[in-house]
C-alpha cells in the first residue's frame, strides 16, 4: 500500500531528501491509483515490467506483489539508495542507477521479447523517453502516469493543436485505450496540474518509423503552421524530395499543415522506397 502523506513526509525526512521539482518528484499516496495501474497493465506472475523513477518504491512494491520481475531506473542517488535496500531482499527487483534517457528500458535483457512498462513517469523526460522507447523492442502494454498535457499530446488526433510528431510515432505502434484522470491530491507534494494514467496496447502489427523518417517528421512539426509542400521543398534530403513527389498520389493536399495529416498517411510516406 502507498504511504500516507504523513508517512511519506516522515520517510523523506528520514532519508534527508526534499522532493526535486525539476525531476518531477511527486510521490503517489493513493492506493486506488496503484491498484488501477496494476489492473490496466494486467500484470501477471513471471512477467517482466520496466519502471521509470520508482522513487520511494510504492508502485515497485505493488508490481513485485503481483509477481513481476521489475527492471527499474532511478536517477536520484538518495532514492536509488533507498530502492537498492529493497532490492537486496528482492531477487526480482533489478535497479539501474542513472538517467532513463540513457537506459530507457533499464537492464531488461535483450532476449526478453515480451515485457510491459508501468511507471509514474517523471514529467521532464516524458517525450524524449517515449521517443527512445519507440525506437527499441516495443512493450506489449504501457501504463504511464503523465502530466495531463503530455498525455493529451500522446493521444492527440490529426487536426488538433496537441497533435505532433510523438502522436504520429505512438499511434503507429500502439492503440490508445481508455485511461484514468488523476487528481493532484493523489500525490505528495501536490502538483500544480492534473495527471492522466495513459493506457497503451501494442498493435497486432505495429509500425516503427525509420530513423530518417522520424527525423524528418519532427522537422516538419517544428514548423507546424507552414504548408508541408513548402517545407519539403526547402529540405535538401532525398527522403524529403520523395515525400514531396508522392503527396498527390497518396491524396495529401500539398497545402496541408503537418498537424492535418493522419498518422496512416505519415506511415505511407515513411514506407516509400526511392
Amino acid at each position: 500500500m502507498p504511504l500516507s502523506p504523513s508517512a511519506t513526509r516522515a520517510l523523506l525526512e528520514q532519508l534527508d531528501h526534499r522532493p526535486k521539482k525539476q525531476l518531477g518528484q511527486n510521490f503517489l499516496i493513493d492506493g486506488n491509483i496503484v491498484r488501477k495501474s496494476i489492473q490496466l497493465g494486467e500484470v501477471s506472475p513471471g512477467e517482466h515490467v520496466v519502471e521509470i523513477g520508482p522513487g520511494l518504491g510504492t508502485l515497485t512494491e505493488a508490481l513485485l506483489a503481483a509477481g513481476a520481475t521489475v527492471h527499474a531506473v532511478e536517477k536520484d542517488p538518495t532514492l536509488a539508495k533507498h530502492i537498492t535496500k529493497l532490492a537486496i531482499a528482492r531477487p526480482n527487483l533489478h535497479l539501474v542507477v542513472g538517467d532513463a534517457l540513457d537506459t530507457p528500458l533499464g537492464d531488461l535483457p535483450a532476449d526478453v521479447q515480451d515485457f510491459k512498462i508501468v511507471a509514474n513517469l517523471p514529467y521532464a523526460i516524458s517525450t524524449p523517453w517515449m521517443a527512445s522507447v519507440l525506437e527499441k523492442q516495443l512493450p506489449s502494454v504501457m501504463v504511464l502516469m503523465l502530466q495531463k498535457e503530455a498525455a493529451q499530446r500522446y493521444a492527440a488526433q490529426a487536426g488538433s493543436k496537441q497533435f505532433g510528431a510523438i502522436s504520429v510515432l505512438l499511434r503507429a505502434a500502439f492503440d490508445i485505450l481508455p485511461g484514468h484522470d488523476v487528481s493532484g491530491a493523489c500525490f505528495y507534494p501536490k502538483p500544480d496540474i492534473g495527471s492522466t494514467l495513459l493506457h497503451l496496447r501494442r498493435k497486432p502489427e505495429p509500425y516503427r518509423f525509420s530513423a530518417v523518417g522520424s527525423r524528418l517528421l519532427r522537422e516538419l512539426f517544428q514548423q507546424r503552421r507552414k504548408q508541408i509542400s513548402s517545407l519539403l521543398r526547402k529540405s535538401d534530403s532525398t527522403t524529403a524530395r520523395l515525400w514531396l513527389e508522392s503527396l498527390a498520389s497518396l491524396g495529401i493536399d500539398p497545402q496541408a499543415r503537418a498537424e492535418q495529416i493522419d498518422p496512416e498517411l505519415w506511415i505511407q510516406l515513411d514506407s516509400l522506397k526511392g
